[in-house]
């Protein structure tokens, strides 16, 4: 579930790429930002996220049976969460809220491109885990829940882990899609509503994001998953977000300039 830059205002806008010049990976930090703060911005908009994750799934379960009505408020709720969670922390950050697109953006940006270091992408991953963790506690107290207990909801099937690849590809597509074609203002509005029609479309209901998978790990509620399952959710989201930067790459492919 996780993101890129917030729009730009118009007295941020940055400046138009000049002919041939590198375009800006997702979420690149702005310089301006101390470390601290952009390492304060995704523990705790991860931590939002994961509680608007699970706080919703609750929320739907004590209000109604159907297992549909309770997945459309769940997926209702993180989509207006995750976009304005975009939108407030992105200017920090570069909301990714998600190691996977932390890890993306560090290998895009490598070779010296603008992103994240392998220095800021070390300290980035823990806050998001840290984060995912607090925030499932955190809504756990919120409903009077124990504050920790393992979930007991195994998503082990292959055809879920399937769902998972689909789901990561997609978001890390998208979001790098949106880097290559200059259209990261639209990050905010775009993520949110790709997460939203994931839920629906991929049989693992789009985690995405193996912070938020260890996150909703320690609440037995609608959107737990088992421990046991974690592992194998990870896994393929990485090989998902493997499979996104090569679409990326193929998709987006330089154009060859007319001699």
């Amino acid at each position: 579930m996780t993101p890129a830059e917030a729009a730009p205002t118009e007295e941020s806008a940055p400046a138009v790429p000049a002919p041939g010049s590198v375009a800006p990976t997702p979420g690149a930090t702005p310089p301006r930002a101390p470390l601290v703060a952009r390492a304060a911005a995704e523990l705790i908009g991860t931590a939002a996220l994961v509680a608007v994750v699970v706080g919703s799934g609750i929320q739907a379960t004590e209000l109604t049976k159907d297992v549909g009505l309770q997945l459309l408020a769940n997926s209702t709720a993180t989509v207006f969460g995750l976009g304005i969670l975009i939108l407030l922390l992105g200017p920090v950050s570069g909301a990714h809220f998600n190691p996977v697109v932390t890890l993306a953006e560090w290998w895009t940006a490598r070779r010296g491109g603008a992103g994240v270091t392998l220095r800021e992408a070390a300290v980035y991953l823990p806050a998001q885990i840290v984060g995912a963790i607090a925030g499932a506690i955190l809504a756990d107290a919120m409903f009077g829940e124990p504050l920790v207990k393992w979930s007991t909801h195994d998503r082990s099937a292959g055809h879920l882990l399937l769902g998972e690849i689909v789901a990561t590809a997609g978001l890390i597509l998208l979001i790098f899609g949106l880097a290559r074609a200059d259209r990261l203002h639209y990050a905010p509005v775009a993520v949110a509503s790709y997460i939203g029609a994931a839920y629906w479309f991929t049989s693992s209901t789009s985690f995405a994001n193996p912070a938020v998978t260890i996150g909703r790990a320690f609440t037995d509620t609608f959107a737990g998953i088992a421990p046991g399952s974690v592992p194998g959710f990870i896994g393929v989201q990485l090989v998902g977000a493997v499979v996104g930067l090569a679409l990326v790459a193929l998709i987006f492919m330089p154009g060859r300039s007319a001699e």
